[in-house]
C-alpha cells in the first residue's frame, strides 16, 4: 500500500522537488543569494514533506486499505468511514450499486420463485389429462397400438416427474421422513410402472433382496431407484435386470444389474454431471442427462453413497450404500 500510496501522490512529490531544484537552480546562477542558507531552507522543507507523508499516510489509506481487505460481497460494513470529500464520492457510488445489486438479486428471486410456482402447478395440472390419457389406452384392444401409446405416455410420465422433483431438491432437506422401508414393495411399485415398457422389450426382473428393510425416506428413494431401473431397462435389449441386497460391512446395499450396452470407461466419471449424456452414442436424442444427476443429488442429502461398475457392451451395476442407522440422526437435524 505504501508503493501505491507514493504513485498516487507523485505529481504532488515531483512538484515539490522541481520547486526546490528550482530554487537552488536560481541560488546557484545568483551569487548575490547565500547557498548555505537555501540548502539549509530546503533541508528543513524536505524533512518536514517526509514527516508530512508519514502522519498524512494511515490517514488518507485507511478507507482504501478498507476496500482493498474486504469480502467480495455485498456487505458494506467492513468499509472504514470516508472522510475526505473524494472518498465519500466513492462511498456514495459504491452504496448506490450494492443497492440496485441487492434490489435487482431480490427481483430475480422472486421472478425465480414465481417461475418454480408455476412449474409445479402446471405439473400438477397436467397429470390430471395425462391420468385420464392412461385410462384411454388401457381400453385400446389393439395390443401393437397399445404398446406404442403406452411407450409414449410413460416417456411423458416420467419426465414430468423428473422436473417435479428437479424442482424439489432444492428444498429435499424440508421433506425427508425416515422410516423403516419395506425394498420389496418398493421396488415392486416401480416395476409395475414400467411394466409395459418391459413387455414391449422382452425385459425380466430377478430379485434376491436378503436385506429386506432398510432406513431411507420413501418418496425419495422411489425416485432414485425409478432413475436407475429406468436407464436399465431403455439402454438393455431381451435381457434381465437383477436386484439384490444384502449387507456389507454393517451397511445395506442394494445392487441395479443390467445386461444392457454398458458404459464407456472414459465415460463412468462424468455420469453424474449435469446434462451428460454419453460420447459412444452422442445422438441418443432420448436421454435428457439429467436422471443420474438428480438421482445422485438426492442420494447426497439421504447420506446414500451410488457407486456403479460397467464395461462397455456387458452391461452397468450401480449399487446403493446405505448409512448406518446412527449416521441418521444427521438428516434428523437438518
Amino acid at each position: 500500500m505504501i508503493k501505491k500510496y507514493l504513485l498516487e501522490r507523485l505529481g504532488w512529490i515531483l512538484l515539490f522537488l522541481f520547486v526546490h531544484l528550482f530554487m537552488l537552480f536560481i541560488t546557484f546562477m545568483d551569487p548575490t543569494i547565500p547557498l548555505s542558507s537555501v540548502l539549509y531552507l530546503v533541508s528543513l522543507s524536505m524533512i518536514f514533506f517526509v514527516i508530512f507523508l508519514v502522519i498524512r499516510y494511515p490517514k488518507e489509506t485507511r478507507f482504501y486499505k478498507s476496500l482493498n481487505e474486504r469480502d467480495d460481497d455485498l456487505d458494506l460494513t467492513s468499509i472504514a468511514l470516508a472522510e475526505s470529500p473524494f472518498e465519500k464520492i466513492i462511498e456514495e457510488s459504491i452504496t448506490n450499486q450494492v443497492r440496485l445489486l441487492k434490489q435487482t438479486a431480490s427481483d430475480n428471486l422472486m421472478n425465480l420463485e414465481q417461475e418454480k410456482d408455476e412449474l409445479l402447478s402446471w405439473i400438477h395440472e397436467v397429470k390430471t389429462p395425462l391420468t385420464a390419457m392412461h385410462l384411454m389406452i388401457e381400453r385400446i384392444e389393439d395390443d401393437v397400438m397399445k404398446g406404442h401409446l403406452t411407450y409414449e405416455w410413460l416417456r411423458i410420465h416420467l419426465l414430468l416427474d423428473q422436473q417435479l422433483h428437479q424442482r424439489r431438491i432444492p428444498f429435499i432437506e424440508n421433506d425427508l421422513y425416515m422410516e423403516q422401508i419395506d425394498i420389496e414393495t418398493l421396488i415392486f411399485s416401480e416395476i409395475k410402472t414400467l411394466q409395459s415398457w418391459c413387455i414391449q422389450k422382452g425385459i425380466g426382473f430377478e430379485l434376491n433382496l436378503e436385506a429386506a428393510e432398510v432406513l431411507s425416506d420413501a418418496k425419495w428413494l422411489a425416485f432414485i431407484l425409478r432413475q436407475l431401473l429406468t436407464n436399465a431397462v431403455k439402454y438393455s435389449e431381451a435381457s434381465d435386470i437383477t436386484v439384490n441386497s444384502y449387507q456389507q460391512a454393517e451397511h445395506i446395499v442394494l445392487e441395479v444389474k443390467d445386461c444392457g450396452r454398458g458404459i464407456d470407461p472414459k465415460d463412468l466419471p462424468r455420469i453424474f454431471d449435469r446434462g451428460f449424456t454419453s460420447t459412444t452414442v452422442h445422438r441418443d436424442n432420448a436421454a435428457t442427462g439429467m436422471g443420474l444427476y438428480l438421482a445422485q443429488k438426492a442420494a447426497q442429502s439421504l447420506l446414500i453413497i451410488i457407486g456403479v461398475q460397467s464395461k462397455l457392451g456387458a452391461g452397468s451395476t450401480f449399487t446403493l450404500t446405505f448409512p448406518l442407522k446412527n449416521e441418521f440422526v444427521k438428516i434428523s437435524s437438518m
